[in-house]
């Protein structure tokens, strides 16, 4: 599956690893001018290594004054963006007989606030692209999780449904811009992140299928990129059930070293 027929300007961030790697290999490779961010300087010189489409721009994105200076610097490099692309993002599960509220502040920092720093940064590179006559689009990656509370995931489910519902009341008020919104839900993705999970991940995808679903659904304009289909239909389902049978389905879904 392809991507955008024109080169485009692309920011990118979460780069240098799991599904942001793929994403960027694939943008790369397709000719388009990708700005790549990751916390690691020595990755990201690897990624684009014999690249003269890639830029290279290290990055926390908890630092908001550092995002608005990397926004900054994109500006003056390609003068404006047509898709900035947010990948970036942590995941830590509570334990709530151990209430942790720096577990919890460390996630909503990466996933949600982290998120947003960047949405400010790229909007006006984004209205300049539209003043050009070009299309822009905005996306970020939630998680199918948002959909439906889950044990344990009380400060990752909800920095990403939190991710998801800014996003949808964002592109509300953007559309009359013309800037696009889209909102990536992933199932369970091989990557480094998830293989420190311990528990069982159903109907798990590749991080190169995880590419072509996002890359595929932001050419043609979706707003709701969820994959992959056969789970994250189930999850959007139970997630509509009514509450006392929605408790019922996440309750058997408690560890018993939990209980």
């Amino acid at each position: 599956m392809g991507t955008w027929t024109t080169p485009q300007r692309i920011w990118l961030t979460g780069a240098t690893s799991g599904i942001g790697k793929a994403l960027a290999e694939r943008l790369l490779d397709d000719g388009h001018r990708v700005v790549l961010s990751a916390r690691s300087d020595d990755k990201l010189a690897a990624l684009c290594q014999g690249r003269d489409n890639a830029t290279a721009l290290a990055l926390d994105i908890s630092d908001r004054e550092a995002v608005q200076a990397a926004g900054q610097r994109i500006e003056a490099e390609l003068g404006g963006l047509d898709v900035a692309l947010f990948n970036a993002g942590t995941c830590e599960y509570l334990d709530t007989r151990d209430f942790d509220m720096a577990l919890v502040e460390r996630v909503f920092t990466a996933n949600l606030y982290g998120t947003l720093y960047c949405v400010e940064a790229a909007l006006p590179l984004l209205r300049a692209a539209r003043r050009e006559g070009r299309p822009a689009l905005l996306a970020a990656t939630s998680s199918a999780s948002a959909y439906l509370p889950l044990p344990r995931a009380e400060a990752y489910g909800a920095s990403k449904a939190a991710v998801s519902y800014f996003l949808e009341s964002l592109r509300l008020d953007l559309a009359t811009e013309g800037i696009g919104v889209s909102v990536i839900h992933p199932g369970f993705v091989k990557t480094p992140m998830t293989e420190q999970n311990d528990f069982p991940m159903p109907m798990q995808v590749s991080v190169e299928q995880a590419a072509d679903a996002i890359l595929g659904g932001l050419v043609k304009g979706r707003r709701d990129i969820h994959f992959p289909k056969r789970f994250t239909y189930i999850v959007k389902l139970l997630g509509i059930l009514p509450p006392a049978l929605r408790f019922a389905v996440g309750e058997r879904m408690v560890r018993k070293e939990d209980q």
